[in-house]
């Protein structure tokens, strides 16, 4: 009682030490960038009192883009976490599985085909998204699926993997239709740089990423359940194939979304978990939160070195992440041989 009670008093302060974190950076982050504000300038924004430049630069500009950081972030971790869980593969999430690369070709569409402007394509692009990443996750259990077996992890990756080759296979002939503005928002999107800082998008995504990761949350529980294995989960009760439904839908969807807004950022949701799980255990009351403010943390991190360091052109913060991300990466390969 005293070693869960020690570790449930960790894991809080953990998580109350990453808001923190996201929040320092938001605040450096607000202060960084080539029109420079101090510290109370920004304050005095935030009151109400700012100039009017102030108030386009953190308003219109900055503040959006952080907000938007947060919420990819948030999406990407709670993601990775649930994927990594129901599958018990340590190497599973939104990238791996192909499920970002199913959600970018129905970006590309949208890009393509649909063009539309005003606010319903706000909604219509997040909802393409989504359902590009079912689609590819339906496309992956159906081919990994062997009537009277439990599916592979082993055999979902590979698939996944493999039907993420056909997706950017598609996705680059979809290429030859874009023009010059399309192309350039194209190659911005698959490094990741968070492109739609812009309230409209964000009015559509902050409901849609804290809404699923609540239900998560909400969750923890079943997902410590059918962490032990489907047999034992089923021995305790536990309806196993409704609820790897419900949360893989819950993971697809937080992915999806994520992706439709800010762009190809699948390491996070690789990384995340595993920084949160080494912080706070396994136990998913706390790994779901901490997962997801870790991503939310790297995200902001990434996003105020893009801005603050000087680098020849404007970097896309995905770019940022994968260099760093890379050599735990690489860690974490080494120590699973």
């Amino acid at each position: 009682m005293i070693k869960q009670r020690y570790t449930m008093q960790r894991g809080i302060i953990v998580n109350v030490v990453l808001m923190v974190l996201i929040l320092m950076f938001a605040v450096i982050s607000m202060n960084a960038g080539k029109m420079n504000l101090s510290p109370l300038e920004v304050l005095n924004v935030l009151l109400g009192n700012g100039t009017d430049k102030q108030n386009l630069i953190v308003f219109d500009f900055r503040l959006p883009r952080i907000v938007l950081s947060i919420l990819v972030g948030l999406g990407m971790g709670a993601a990775g976490v649930v994927m990594q869980s129901l599958l018990r593969n340590d190497m599973a999430s939104p990238g791996t599985l192909g499920i970002s690369s199913g959600s970018g070709l129905f970006v590309l569409f949208f890009v393509v085909f649909i063009a539309s402007t005003g606010k319903s394509s706000f909604i219509a692009l997040p909802l393409l998204a989504f359902v590009g990443g079912l689609l590819a996750a339906g496309l992956i259990f159906l081919l990994s699926y062997r009537r009277g077996r439990d599916i592979s992890p082993i055999g979902l990756i590979l698939t996944g993997v493999a039907l993420g080759s056909g997706y950017g296979a598609l996705t680059t002939f979809l290429t030859l239709k874009l023009d010059d503005s399309q192309m350039n928002f194209m190659l911005h999107w698959l490094a990741g740089s968070l492109w739609g800082d812009n309230w409209s998008y964000i009015s559509v995504l902050a409901p849609w990423v804290l809404i699923l990761i609540g239900y998560i949350f909400y969750k923890s529980r079943m997902l410590n359940t059918l962490h032990l294995g489907n047999q034992l989960a089923e021995g305790l009760g536990l309806s196993v194939k409704r609820q790897f439904l419900g949360l893989s839908i819950a993971a697809v969807a937080l992915s999806s979304g994520s992706v439709a807004g800010g762009g190809s950022f699948f390491f996070v949701g690789l990384i995340a978990p595993h920084m949160a799980r080494k912080l706070v255990g396994p136990d998913h009351k706390l790994l779901v939160p901490a997962a997801s403010l870790a991503g939310g943390l790297v995200v902001v991190l990434a996003d105020t070195i893009t801005r603050t360091v000087s680098l020849v052109g404007d970097v896309p913060t995905g770019i940022v992440i994968t260099v760093i991300s890379v050599p735990y990466f690489l860690y974490l390969l080494a120590k699973a041989k």
